[in-house]
């Protein structure tokens, strides 16, 4: 399974952003000295094991996680709303929500493969997105994921967006799915 660089830049930002660049170097620390590396020299743009993705964002779980619950939400809402927006402003910004969920090009496969998000369930101002093809192996994938879909729904023109992870496959059920509403 593969990440764009970019996942691993804006978590590493958001970082030094909500709790100062000594945090983001101390979450480094905790990295092994060749998947830090590896972090240190990534792109935007370039592929990754999405396993080195997973290892930076425990490292920051470990960081954080107990001082600043909820960072890896807030993470993947900085990652929509800055870099996100920067490389993908055209599939982010529609004039609804139901536009951006049902576009053609999926934001997913941009910052991850093989899989994509598929919309099981549709109503007015509500859809459930569902997570195929893709074996998600960390709670803290879907937690960024939440918030991530949440951003996007605002950036998309949804009031009040709200992203709940309803379904996991980190807790026993057999996909991850989320809920999605706005107004």
């Amino acid at each position: 399974m593969i990440a764009k660089g970019s996942t691993l830049l804006t978590t590493l930002d958001f970082v030094a952003r909500e709790a100062g660049a000594e945090a983001r170097d101390r979450a480094l620390a905790r990295l092994a000295p060749a998947d830090r590396a590896r972090v240190a020299a990534v792109t935007p743009t370039d592929e990754v094991p999405l396993d080195l993705a997973v290892a930076l964002w425990r490292a920051v779980d470990e960081e954080l996680g107990a001082s600043s619950p909820g960072w890896s939400e807030r993470a993947g809402e900085h990652a929509i709303a800055s870099a996100g927006q920067q490389l993908y402003r055209g599939i982010l910004r529609k004039a609804t929500p139901d536009e951006f969920l049902t576009q053609g090009v999926s934001l997913f496969r941009l910052y991850y493969h093989p899989g994509n998000m598929e919309v099981v369930e549709q109503g007015p101002g509500r859809v459930v997105l569902r997570l195929v093809g893709f074996d998600v192996t960390d709670r803290l994938f879907c937690s960024r994921q939440t918030g991530g879909l949440r951003q996007a729904l605002t950036i998309a023109g949804g009031e009040r967006a709200t992203s709940r992870h309803v379904r996991c496959t980190q807790e026993g059920d057999a996909f991850c799915e989320w809920e999605l509403g706005w107004g």
